[in-house]
């Protein structure tokens, strides 16, 4: 049947025919849909329009229930997949031949593998020295993933070879073996074939055990066209001409070490490259679009530096000879650690020396970062099972940083950790509909859900927290015997707490189950007393939640490691204590009564602090004349920010704190101060002094955008240069005058090429004139960098008829998929009525983008970006309302969370909304 004949030779009966053998699970549901028009004529045949029906129904409330998962069996397991394949380019399908050396541990009649929109065309198996058996029977569970191949009689216990003949598509929603659409030099549209398989996809490429403690090796054979780039994750050890086709090469890759499918991976493409060698041997290559090979120059000299860094601090060596960096133009992530073929989107890859921002080129150190410490931490010590993804994902998060500091000190990179994840993870988890660090996940569809900030930020974060608590020589020991102990294996969480407590001798087991097990963070409450030299706080902890303090009789308690330092010397710990109970008393020696204390130094420890009043009196000038440390006086100002939207305190309290940070140098901190009052500036456009918000913030950022200017000045490095485009954006979207009168001049200059405009000043000049920025520019953009920056500027555009042509514009062919996320969002973000305008939009076409992008996490990405702006009680019924009359199943928890902070924000503003206005029109009225 991969070559039925079209419906002009076909009656409808026997379509029909053909239908009913999908209702009994021997051809699989994608084929039907893919392989059989939805000709009019056809559907009109009652038999064909009744089966066709059923079989492709997608209405969740007619579907019978989920079974319980229920892993894959294990007696049969791959030891090695001998695999080919034969990408077709132009019709968008591929041929696979699949050998695979299995063991056959219990003997059985047939094999359980995971399949999802593959086609088998032949199957057979043959034992280690006997005859082929031929499979009689393949049923899919299409809803399951998996495919049971039927055997005439019982494969005996032992080795054995299992062949399969498969066929399958290129699809478009950028997982599986997918296509990516780009342009060459020349303009013409071509595609390239790639893969995405983390976390549950290399099933939609071949017919496999696609699970993560499953390992085999890999044997890949690519057939392609001769013209074009062929790589996998190992190197190349033979190319040679197609004997029934000679336009076409076979590409033979050398066997990989023993690892999981979600890390196998293909690219078949054009590609230029730049290459280079690490100082321990590994060939190392960065491949980008093609004419662009010198965009790919950052990426490799970051990449050249990590793989030692890495081989240093873990101690064991990179076990493959080579490691591919590659853009793809298509791709909903930020990258993926394939194993030796790392692929990245272009804006987390490319960087164009003359036009790309300080902040592009800090993205792409960071992701780089991130995916190389995956090659020993997720790759070689690969997770258990999904539950455990948080220790992949949080570990890379936390030592992504690590690599920057190292390779870039300058970026003041902990600062910005703190801003860029810590705070954004506290917020999430301060949420009733957050989750543990650690899921219990079963099903596939649950997989994507947690690929959030729980996993990766929270998990960071809790990592930062260990290490600390650990000390760096003690965490590197364990961290050695981790990877020594389970290389080329698979671990669970609780095999690296076993590592690093016999390393350390502390705790670590019962310390960080307190951390990964439960939900949420502690606010630790902290009062002083003075009693002669010493002062003794009373510290105490509770479970902090976004609405308030929990109250409850059944409030959990944390394994808090408590760090304390004072003004004496604000950069050095005085004390280090683990609070394992309710509350405690501790006494600090030798602290005078002038001197301030301060808990949680470096913002290391994952909790909120409620300072006494006197307390935080006596911190607030510590603020002002900078003696404080950049990360605690950003910290200091979050957690206010934080207990004001939960109505601890009054909000007023939080912006005359704000007014502080009038002398402040550091680019996090007015990052973290840019980012509350953008939320401040959302909640209070659904009120009438809107204005007043604005013009507090013009106050705010006024005297250091003049003290910053616009032109770079000598002995200016990359922190000044994110300071300044992050103030000028600020001041210019605020409405300052000045700043958009220079920014109008300045693009002025710039178009007509008097004077072209700096990579880090293009972004607050276009945002400050989004009112006047045709869209049409976009297509003339040739860098992926530029264009984004461009789509983010359209969201920001505030006339209504505009605002309707630039969300029509996000569904367009001249935005790639994984960029009208963002377009969207961005609109959603600008304005009221861009809020509005977006949910309309994301309703009116949710078919069609639940469609493009199905289970993955843009889905979550685009409701939250949507939704999470509104601040009226009404709009989260509507919003609940409408997720339950089109399932999102893999946003699920998303929407949830989405709710509750509509619910949220509407509080927050009934609470403090005339408190606010009654402080801004004080601080303008002339003193009496």
């Amino acid at each position: 049947y991969p070559h039925l004949p079209s419906t002009n030779h076909v009656n409808a009966e026997l379509y029909g025919d053909f239908m009913l053998l999908v209702l009994g699970r021997r051809v699989s549901l994608s084929f039907v849909k893919r392989v059989i028009p939805q000709d009019p004529v056809l559907l009109s045949k009652p038999i064909f329009s009744t089966v066709f029906a059923i079989a492709t129904r997608q209405n969740t409330d007619t579907m019978p229930e989920r079974r319980p998962f229920v892993r894959l069996p294990t007696d049969v397991y791959p030891v090695n997949y001998g695999l080919c394949l034969k990408p077709d380019l132009i019709d968008f399908t591929f041929e696979g031949k699949l050998e695979a050396i299995v063991e056959v541990n219990l003997a059985t009649n047939q094999i359980v593998m995971n399949c999802a929109d593959i086609d088998i065309i032949t199957a057979s198996f043959v034992p280690e020295g006997g005859e082929e058996i031929n499979a009689t029977g393949f049923n899919y569970q299409n809803e399951d993933e998996k495919v049971t191949l039927s055997f005439p009689s019982a494969l005996q216990k032992g080795s054995g070879t299992l062949k399969i003949d498969f066929v399958g598509e290129l699809n478009d929603k950028m997982k599986g073996f997918y296509r990516s659409k780009y342009a060459t030099p020349a303009g013409e549209i071509r595609y390239a074939a790639v893969t995405q398989f983390e976390a549950t996809d290399a099933r939609r490429a071949f017919p496999c055990w696609d699970e993560p403690a499953i390992k085999a090796t890999f044997d890949i054979s690519l057939i392609v066209p001769k013209d074009r780039v062929a790589l996998s994750n190992m190197n190349v050890i033979d190319r040679k001409p197609h004997p029934e086709d000679d336009s076409l090469l076979e590409v033979k890759f050398a066997t990989t070490p023993i690892m999981s499918t979600y890390l196998v991976a293909f690219v078949i493409g054009e590609y230029d490259f730049v290459e280079g060698q690490s100082s321990d041997g590994v060939t190392v290559r960065v491949y980008t679009p093609t004419g662009k090979a010198e965009q790919g120059k950052f990426a490799l000299e970051v990449a050249v530096k990590t793989l030692p860094f890495y081989n240093d601090y873990f101690n064991v060596p990179y076990p493959l000879p080579k490691i591919d960096l590659i853009a793809i133009a298509d791709f909903a992530a930020g990258a993926m650690e394939n194993w030796g073929l790392v692929t990245y989107r272009e804006t987390a890859l490319l960087i164009d020396p003359k036009n790309s921002c300080s902040s592009s080129r800090q993205w792409v150190a960071l992701v780089v970062g991130h995916e190389l410490a995956h090659q020993w931490f997720g790759n070689l010590v690969t997770m258990e099972w999904w539950t455990h993804l948080w220790l992949n994902e949080g570990f890379a998060s936390w030592i992504e940083y690590l690599c920057v500091d190292h390779c870039f000190p300058d970026y003041d990179i902990w600062t910005q950790f703190v801003s860029a994840d810590y705070t954004r993870a506290l917020d999430l988890d301060a949420l009733d509909n957050s989750h543990p660090i650690e899921v219990n996940v079963g099903h596939p569809s649950e997989v994507d859900e947690i690929f959030d900030a729980i996993s990766y930020s929270k998990g960071a974060s809790v990592i930062r927290m260990l290490h600390n608590y650990i000390g760096d020589e003690d965490f590197r020991k364990g961290m050695h015997s981790y990877l020594l102990k389970f290389q080329h294996k698979n671990a669970a969480t609780e095999d690296l707490w076993d590592c690093l407590e016999q390393a350390s001798g502390k705790p670590i087991a019962l310390v960080m189950s307190s951390w990964t097990k439960q939900m949420g963070f502690p606010i630790i409450v902290v009062d002083q007393e003075q009693q002669g030299d010493d002062r003794i706080l009373k510290i105490s902890q509770k479970k902090f939640c976004a609405s308030g303090p929990h109250n409850g009789e059944d409030c959990p308690n944390w394994m808090v490691p408590i760090s304390i330092c004072t003004g004496e010397d604000p950069g050095c710990t005085k004390l280090k204590v683990l609070l394992d109970s309710p509350e405690t008393t501790i006494t600090i020696n030798n602290v005078s009564p002038d001197q301030w204390v301060k808990i949680n130094p470096g913002t290391v420890g994952f909790y909120r602090i409620q300072y006494s009043s006197a307390m935080l009196e006596s911190l607030l000038p510590g603020i002002r004349d900078l003696t404080l440390l950049p990360v605690d006086r950003l910290g200091l100002q979050n957690d206010l920010f934080s207990l004001s939207r939960a109505g601890m305190i009054s909000t007023v309290e939080v912006l005359k704190l704000m007014e502080a940070f009038v002398n402040e140098p550091n680019y996090t901190v007015w990052s973290d101060l840019s980012c509350n009052l953008g939320v401040l500036s959302s909640l209070l456009s659904h009120t009438d002094f809107h204005e007043e918000i604005q013009e507090f913030i013009r106050d705010l950022f006024t005297p250091i955008g003049l003290k910053l200017g616009w032109e770079c000045k000598q002995g200016e490095g990359h922190l000044d240069a994110l300071l300044r485009g992050l103030v000028l954006g600020k001041l210019g979207k605020a409405g300052h005058k000045p700043t958009l009168e220079e920014a109008r001049r300045r693009f002025k200059d710039h178009v007509e090429g008097k004077q072209i405009l700096s990579a880090d000043l293009r972004s607050p000049v276009s945002c400050s004139l989004h009112k006047q920025r045709p869209h049409s520019k976009l297509t003339f953009a040739d860098m992926q960098e530029e264009k984004n920056r461009i789509e983010r500027v359209l969201g920001a555009i505030s006339a209504p008829d505009l605002i309707q042509k630039v969300l029509t514009f996000a569904l367009s062919e001249d935005v790639r998929p994984q960029d009208t996320v963002s377009v969207i969002g961005g609109v959603a973000g600008s304005s009221k009525h861009g809020r509005k305008a977006a949910w309309k939009f994301v309703k009116d076409n949710w078919e069609e983008l639940h469609n493009r992008y199905q289970g993955g996490f843009l889905i979550s990405r685009l409701i939250k970006l949507s939704v999470d702006g509104f601040a009226i009680d009404k709009m989260a019924a509507e919003v609940k309302s409408f997720f339950e009359s089109h399932h999102a199943p893999a946003a699920e928890r998303t929407v949830q969370q989405c709710c509750e902070n509509i619910l949220l924000n509407a509080a927050w503003l009934k609470r403090d909304a005339d408190d606010i206005h009654q402080y801004l029109l004080k601080r303008k009225a002339p003193p009496v």
